[in-house]
């Protein structure tokens, strides 16, 4: 075993090293560590609903009706009323005929992926796509070509190219990407896959319940959601809860059922899970100003940090700042820590080589005084961090020209 330790010892030497750290929801923005209390950046709970009352009740009584467990995969007697209820919720809610759930999000992307190709097919993936995305794309046996990240420019010239040589041919892509917080330019991704007479999936995981005129998701703001054969997202984000589904046309739900592997050999999601999903998704009719909420706090957190000279990117609640380093970066991150800001440092193979970053998750629940902290602490953090590391963290703009110039 020891090619084991000679692993860890490497990975800690080139400050890659992931361990564990047990946290305390508090509620509200916050995580408790020990006794003391953080704000907490590194939350997905975009729209602040999981630890909501009315989730909490609706996973007690699926609970109390059905009991704790499915017990089975679907296909054995672990297919109850309560998750074809919920699907049924979800293919009206996303535009489609038919919806299937899976236990998260990355069980759905391995194992769709593998169900549409196999060695005979071609996959068109985005380079920054989701390791989920990825494995499922490896499992899948299919020919398979990256494009430079939104570059629509680079897929077109290998749908071109390679299209033709297979018998079918996927694209996939995420609306919104978690670490840098971008979005898709979708109509033109929707064009090419009609141009070229491919499949497009679209991975909706950090979208839905933010974007779109119900929270539907990207495809939904845009008016495309009919463009789009695949559309997968996640409950486990802004919906307050855990697991995933996958909306498409009613003939590809029911391949799927017969085909997708981790579908098939899992236990299906408990009840009290489903319960609490159920009640996710309405909250996002009965509270619709959540989602307008949270978007106005990231775009001015975002102003923000730029006006303070950082390195910033993204569009949406996922505001990445980058360090770039991979040693700096977790300083920084300690140092937030310090003054009780619970954001943590993102690095390779998570994000490229060099482009390490503290990834800031803004949330319904942090105030306008929450996020000026933030700002201010981080800040101080770069300036401590920078002469040690002799890097230039900030920006082009004049913030960054002048603290860069007193940093020199």
């Amino acid at each position: 075993m020891e090619w084991v330790k000679e692993s860890l010892e490497g990975w800690k030497k080139e400050r890659l090293l992931r361990t564990l750290k047990p946290v305390r929801c508090a509620g509200h923005g916050r995580v408790c560590i020990g006794e003391a209390e953080y704000i907490n950046f590194s939350s997905n709970d975009y729209l602040g609903l999981a630890g909501h009352p009315g989730l909490l009740e609706e996973g007690i009584k699926a609970a109390n009706e059905y009991g704790t467990s499915s017990s089975a995969s679907r296909l054995m007697s672990g297919d109850l009323c309560v998750h074809h209820q919920l699907e049924d919720r979800m293919a009206g809610f996303i535009g489609k005929e038919k919806a299937l759930l899976f236990g998260s999000g990355y069980l759905a992307n391995i194992g769709l992926i593998p169900a549409l190709c196999d060695k005979k097919d071609v996959i068109f993936s985005d380079r920054l796509n989701h390791a989920s995305i990825v494995d499922g794309i490896l499992l899948s046996g299919a020919r398979f070509f990256r494009f430079r990240h939104n570059d629509l420019n680079h897929l077109e010239d290998l749908l071109k190219r390679e299209r033709k040589r297979f018998k079918k041919a996927l694209i996939v892509t995420e609306s919104v990407f978690s670490m840098d917080g971008d979005r898709i330019p979708l109509k033109e991704m929707v064009e090419l896959k009609e141009r070229y007479d491919a499949l497009f999936m679209l991975d909706e995981a950090h979208a839905v319940g933010v974007f779109g005129k119900t929270g539907a998701g990207v495809a939904e703001e845009y008016g495309l959601a009919s463009g789009v054969d695949i559309i997968i997202g996640t409950f486990g984000k802004a919906l307050g809860s855990y697991g995933a589904y996958v909306a498409a046309s009613r003939s590809l739900i029911d391949y799927c059922i017969n085909r997708a592997r981790s579908f098939i050999y899992s236990t299906a999601l408990p009840p009290s899970v489903i319960g609490a999903s159920i009640k996710g998704v309405k909250m996002l009719a009965e509270e619709p100003f959540r989602r307008r909420v949270l978007l106005e706090k990231a775009t001015y957190f975002r102003g923000v940090l730029k006006e303070k000279g950082l390195n910033v990117r993204g569009a949406s609640q996922i505001v990445p700042v980058i360090v770039g380093e991979n040693a700096a970066t977790l300083k920084i991150s300690d140092l937030l820590q310090k003054d009780f800001v619970f954001a943590l440092a993102v690095r390779p193979p998570t994000v490229p080589r060099a482009e390490a970053r503290i990834r800031f998750s803004v949330t319904y629940h942090h105030s306008e005084e929450d996020l000026h902290r933030v700002a201010d602490v981080l800040k101080n953090a770069f300036q401590q961090v920078r002469p040690l590391h002799n890097a230039t963290f900030f920006s082009s703009g004049k913030e960054g020209e002048k603290i860069n110039r007193r940093n020199t």
